[in-house]
Formats: C-alpha cells, structure tokens, sequence
C-alpha cells in the first residue's frame, strides 16, 4: 500500500482539465504476488517523463527498505498528448465547430484526459481530434448514450463529410 500512497493525491477524480494524474486501474494479487497496474497521464511531456520517473524512484526507495527485487516496476507507453499532432492542422477542428454550430450544438473545446483512438492515430500520421459521441459516464458500469445524442453526433459526422467534400472538391 505504501507504493499506491505515494500518488494518491494526483488521481483523475482530484485533478482536472489540464493537471496530469496517476490511476491505479487494476490489481491483481494474492500473498505472493501483487500485480498494480497504472494509467499515467499528462499534457506536458516533460512532466509525463518525471511522472514516470517518479513511478520508479518510489520503487527505488522502497526496495532500498525492504529488498532489491521487493518492487518491480515495467513501464510501457500506451498514449501521448495529441495536441502536438493537432496544432499544425488546426483547420480541421475550425470545421468541426463550424458543424456543430450550423446543427445547433455548442462547441466545448477541452483537453481529453484519457486515451483515445484519436491519439494513436494522430501520432501515426492522421491528426484525429476527438469528436463528441454523446456518452456519460464512460469506462464505468454506469456507461450510456441516449440515442439523441447518437443521432446528433452522427449529423456531425455527416456535416464534417459535406463540408470538407465541397471544400477540397
């Protein structure tokens, strides 16, 4: 428990918009071994390097206390911050307000504090901004669309298609 203490006050549901956090996303364990599993965010990739180095010094420190190989630490990136990929190409989010607006919805511009699909793409070459889907509640058991939300998002989607089609035809 001394390793989760030592993050606990930077987790998603103490920290908001664009503050990074910690989330211990699954254990797994039994009295030989315990297997913690955490989801490391942050929108400045110089914090994101110290926020995975300190995942390693607290290591560190506890096996200087308890034993070399009492803590084990594996890290593999799993998402970066678009934001460096969406940057350059701007434009294609100005469409997507321009559609929302035309079918009646308010734009709300925020940093995603996940992962997304639209990361991975971005850094394999197609900026992919996130576009809203409708959904509350997302990665609980309390996750949900209404189907209104659905068909908005679909007429932003279709929106986005015309728009970009007459403008590069």
């Amino acid at each position: 428990m001394k390793y989760c203490s030592c993050t606990s006050e930077e987790v998603p549901e103490k920290t908001e918009g664009y503050e990074g956090f910690f989330h211990l996303h699954d254990a797994k364990g039994d009295v030989e071994e315990t297997v913690l599993e955490y989801i490391i965010r942050d929108h400045d990739f110089d914090i994101f390097e110290k926020r995975k180095y300190l995942m390693q010094k607290i290591a560190f420190d506890i096996n200087k206390k308890l034993g070399d190989d009492f803590i084990q630490v594996a890290i593999k990136n799993q998402y970066f911050n678009m934001k460096e990929k969406v940057t350059p190409v701007m434009h294609i989010v100005d469409i997507v307000e321009e559609v929302m607006n035309e079918i009646g919805i308010t734009p709300l511009i925020k940093p995603i504090r996940g992962g997304t699909d639209g990361s991975q793409l971005s850094y394999k070459g197609l900026p992919c901004p996130n576009i809203f889907a409708g959904g509350h509640n997302f990665h609980g058991r309390f996750e949900y669309v209404p189907v209104e939300s659905m068909i908005k998002a679909t007429e932003v989607i279709v929106g986005i298609a015309k728009k970009v089609a007459i403008k590069y035809q």
